[in-house]
Order: C-alpha cells, then sequence, then structure tokens
C-alpha cells in the first residue's frame, strides 16, 4: 500500500470533517481502512446517505465502524440493508438499527444473520417479531448463538419456562435480557428472589411479564430496594407479598417513585402499610394523574374505598362505580 493512497483516504476523511486524531483512532480500529481507495469510501458513505440515515448522523457511524467505508458495497452493504428491509415494519426502522449498531454493517448474511434469525425462529418467534426483536437491538447480531444466547435460552428453561414459545416472547418483551451474562448477572438476581421468599412460579412469573427485573444488579438495585421497604416499617413476608404482587418494586427510583407514594399513603391518604400489602400493584399507577386525582374526588365526597376498587379501573369505570359526575 503505497502513502498515496494512504494519504487518499485521510484526504476524505479530513473533508467529511474528521480531525487528526478521530482519523488517527479510527485507522488503528481498522487496518484495512488505509488500503481503502478514495473511490470506494466516497460511494459507501454516499449508500448511508441513500438509506435514510441523517447526513448529520453519518459520521458518528463511520467513527464507530470504519470498516464499513473499506467493505464492498455490493457484495457486503446492499445485501445486508437489504434483509434488514425485509424484517422492517416501518420506514426509518433499518437506518435507526444501523445508526444505533453501525457494526451490524460488518457482518455476514449467510454466516451471521441467516443463523441467527432461524435460531430464534426455532424458538417460536414469528418473522413480524424478527424485526422488532433485531431492530431495536441490533447488537445482538454479535452475539455468539453457541456461547451466548443458548446460555440465555438454557438458564430460561430452568426457572421452569419450557411451555412451547414462552421463552420466545420472553426474548421479544425484552431483547435487552440477551446482553447480560447468565453468571454474573441473571442468575444471582434470580438467587436474590427466591431468598426473599418468592418460590419457583413467582419467579416464573417475574420472569415472563417483568423480565427487566432478572436484568438488574443485585447489590445496586434490588438489595437497596429491599433493605428501603424494610425500613419503611415492611416486615420480610411482607416485602415477599409486595414483591411478588409487584416486581418492580425492587427496580423502582427509591427517591421518584416509592419513598412519595409511601409518604402519600400514610401521611395524606391516612392509610396504614397493610393496605399496600393487600394491593401491591399501587406502586405502579401514577402519583399525580391516579393517585391523588382520586384520593381528591373521593374525599371530596366523603366515600371510603379500598385501594384496588378505588385505582384498578380507567377513568370511565371510576367515575360510573362511584357515581360522580
Amino acid at each position: 500500500m503505497g502513502s498515496a493512497q494512504l494519504g487518499s483516504i485521510i484526504g476524505f476523511l479530513k473533508e467529511k470533517g474528521f480531525d487528526a486524531e478521530t482519523i488517527d483512532g479510527m485507522l488503528k480500529k481498522c487496518k484495512r481502512l488505509e488500503g481503502v481507495e478514495r473511490e470506494r469510501a466516497s460511494e459507501n458513505w454516499i449508500y448511508l446517505s441513500k438509506i435514510g440515515i441523517n447526513e448529520r448522523k453519518i459520521p458518528s457511524v463511520v467513527s464507530k465502524c470504519p470498516k464499513i467505508l473499506a467493505l464492498g458495497l455490493n457484495e457486503k452493504l446492499v445485501p445486508m440493508v437489504q434483509c434488514l428491509a425485509t424484517l422492517g415494519t416501518k420506514p426509518g426502522d433499518v437506518s435507526m438499527a444501523i445508526t444505533r449498531f453501525p457494526h451490524i454493517l460488518s457482518h455476514s448474511v449467510e454466516e451471521k444473520l441467516c443463523p441467527l434469525l432461524a435460531f430464534f425462529q426455532s424458538l417460536g418467534i414469528s418473522e413480524k417479531q424478527l424485526g422488532k426483536l433485531l431492530l431495536l437491538n441490533p447488537r445482538l447480531i454479535s452475539y455468539s448463538i453457541e456461547s451466548k444466547l443458548t446460555q440465555i435460552v438454557e438458564f430460561l428453561s430452568s426457572l421452569g419456562l419450557t411451555q412451547e414459545g414462552m421463552i420466545g416472547k420472553i426474548l421479544v418483551k425484552h431483547p435487552f435480557i440477551m446482553g447480560y451474562s447468565v453468571e454474573k448477572r441473571l442468575q444471582p438476581t434470580s438467587d436474590f428472589l427466591k431468598s426473599v421468599g418468592l418460590k419457583e412460579l413467582d419467579i416464573q412469573r417475574v420472569a415472563f411479564h417483568f423480565p427487566e427485573v432478572l436484568c438488574r444488579d443485585v447489590k445496586k438495585i434490588l438489595r437497596t430496594n429491599f433493605i428501603y421497604l424494610r425500613t419503611s416499617g415492611f416486615n420480610d413476608r411482607q416485602i415477599a407479598t409486595l414483591v411478588t404482587g409487584y416486581p418492580p418494586i425492587l427496580i423502582k427510583s427509591i427517591k421518584n417513585s416509592i419513598e412519595p407514594r409511601i409518604k402519600f399513603l400514610r401521611e395524606v391518604m391516612g392509610r396504614d402499610l397493610s393496605d399496600i400489602v393487600e394491593y401491591p400493584e399501587y406502586f405502579k399507577h401514577g402519583l399525580k394523574k391516579r393517585l391523588e386525582l382520586r384520593h381528591r374526588m373521593l374525599k371530596q365526597r366523603n366515600i371510603d374505598s379500598g385501594l384496588r376498587e378505588m385505582l384498578e379501573c380507567n377513568h370511565g369505570k371510576f367515575v360510573l362505580k362511584f357515581g360522580i359526575s
């Protein structure tokens, strides 16, 4: 490779607004870039714009994955984009996925994308859902089926989620679960849930309905929330009931969500913590739009009501139930 060729690609990158430090980093990241002809780099750059990537975002895309400028347009980029386009449900899905994870373009359709799609289809995920899954979390294409994705599936199976199609539904609901380590994150979280009193069926419910709970750090979040609930006056058995009834209680913000709702229950509504134990989903309702508003409406009319009766319905049914005009 001659210095003229290297100078040509450096000149092209400078024209596109990259400074010397960024260019140096890109050359270190992708050795092939040194030998790329200006014409190919320009052609690929234009193609990124043609498929809908915002002109202002292309430099960011290219700096994250400089290899894009070195790949054959018709051999690599076009086939991948065309394949992804068949998975998209609306215009802009593909360009958004590429902007989010540019490395998706550096992978092979035959060697990586096709086996990945086949793997997900074997879990009962439909073609439409596949698109949602991959375009929402395009980083999936970089994961190994054998050493990463299969481990996640085996972990979920070990929780007792063996009914056909069940694991596929979890992955579609929360694709980001596949980015976590079973050993370092998912298993410790599952073990913690057992330690606070959840039974096997309870943990299955958490995994199926609230998979995001399994993805959070035990030390930083789950245990911190557990301790806060204890210091607020709940005993361990009550906390187990709370977590079973509304698992996100362990990952909600203490300052912005849990604390103000407990304070409102005690100080404004004049209720006891046992009322929440009977209705753990109290914590899912908006403080101002539902809790404060409905409490005020009932108080003005001197109407007594349990939390579930007061909250577990839409506004129309609430008004009808309590005869509010």
